[in-house]
């Protein structure tokens, strides 16, 4: 299609992955993105069926199958007792259930899957040290405001620019994040120092009052992926900050030894204090609409950040083709086939928190009664509303 190009504001996972589905639509775009160079901070993500999903839709599904790591379960420990409560099984049933697999990836591996796919197309243009600060729009196009006074001109802006996005601050206005007041701690840590009888293949939770534990393999079992979380209050918002290990473990003292064990394995740690939003529902301004974190920032304890953005990116391209490039009509339906999803999983997200990953004393003996009851098939059955799809749209949507 000719004319302007789709401008994306932030080169993350959600950019790339919308640059990519505008491109299978024959849109093209240009992504902006304000550090120096594209890439990825961070360790381990942890994909969902419905990540597989997308991946397959957008082009790059035996790229990111390559790279990734298949899990055989879920399991989630009592940090008490260092008892398994309860773990899904990930094998046959659950694939054969959701149509794909569930996995866990190098979040920088995954980010260049994209990169990888955006650098083959002749319809995506990547642009760093790029960031949008604001947006003048008419009938005709939007501009893109850049830190550095340049101006560019495009279709349409999508806000990709994550929890801090510049553009939501002028589509919205709604201030800073909720500070949630957990702390995380993340490490990468050599295979041949986790605990031996600990080297499972799976996603792991450690539960405990006020904590959790999660660790699971990485990089073709080179690496376990370790990150622990205290609710200790903390107030204010931090991201990456480097942190002695004395500090890390000064929220895990009421934990079993086994699961102490793990955290003294860490190395070069570093803490964020995490953050999300409230749900909304006002993600359009005219030819102007947030995707990803910038739209709906959630909890980590769905594991589902990067594939809602994936999701994003899908449903985008889709709407934008069914609505023949009219982006007047396109963006909001873009908007309502997303937004009721995507606050599910942000409200689900914080109530998992709560009730599953931190609760102490009668509320843990409860979730343990629960979780434990359940068989195999239930577990399916309740996770069918996420992993059975990408929202409205699917996989098998022809572009």
């Amino acid at each position: 299609m000719t004319g302007l190009p789709i401008l994306i504001a932030g080169g993350g996972i959600g950019g790339l992955a919308t640059a990519l589905g505008l491109a299978r639509q024959g849109f093209s775009s240009v992504v902006l993105e304000k550090a120096a160079a594209m890439g990825e901070v961070g360790a381990g993500i942890q994909l969902g069926p419905n990540a597989f999903h997308a991946f397959d839709w957008l082009g790059v599904g035996d790229t990111a199958r390559a790279m990734a790591i298949y899990v055989d379960r879920l399991r989630l420990m009592d940090a008490l007792t260092a008892e398994e409560i309860c773990h899904i099984d990930l094998g046959k049933d659950f694939r054969e259930c959701f149509g794909n697999p569930y996995a866990v990836i190098h979040r920088g591996d995954l980010h260049g899957v994209f990169l990888q796919g955006c650098r083959g197309s002749d319809l995506i243009t990547l642009r760093t040290s790029s960031e949008v600060v604001a947006y003048d729009q008419d009938s005709a196009g939007v501009t893109a405001i850049l830190a550095t006074g340049e101006k560019l001109r495009g279709r349409a802006l999508i806000g990709a620019d994550g929890l801090w996005s510049k553009v939501r601050r002028q589509l919205v206005g709604d201030g800073a994040p909720r500070v949630s007041g957990h702390t995380t701690y993340r490490s990468v840590i050599p295979t041949e120092q986790m605990p031996e009888e600990l080297r499972w293949n799976a996603a792991t939770l450690w539960a405990g009052p006020k904590c959790h534990i999660v660790h699971y393999p990485l990089q073709g079992w080179k690496t376990f992926n370790l990150v622990v979380t205290y609710h200790n209050d903390a107030p204010e918002p931090v991201a990456g900050k480097p942190v002695e290990a004395e500090e890390v473990f000064r929220g895990f003292t009421h934990v079993h030894p086994l699961a102490q064990q793990i955290i003294r394995q860490g190395r070069d740690w570093k803490l964020w204090v995490l953050c999300d939003r409230d749900p909304i529902q006002q993600w359009v301004d005219g030819r102007v609409a947030l995707l990803g974190d910038a739209a709906h920032p959630m909890m980590q304890y769905m594991a589902q950040g990067a594939c809602m953005a994936m999701e994003d990116a899908v449903c985008l391209a889709q709407t934008l083709a069914a609505h023949q490039g009219d982006i007047a009509a396109a963006l909001p339906a873009y908007r309502d086939a997303r937004a009721l999803r995507t606050a599910r999983v942000q409200l689900q997200s914080r109530a998992i928190g709560d009730h599953v990953y931190h609760p102490a004393g009668a509320h843990a003996a409860l979730r343990n009664a629960i979780m434990a009851a359940k068989s195999q098939a239930e577990w399916r059955s309740t996770l069918a509303w996420l992993y059975g799809g990408t929202g409205p749209f699917t996989q098998d949507t022809a572009a």
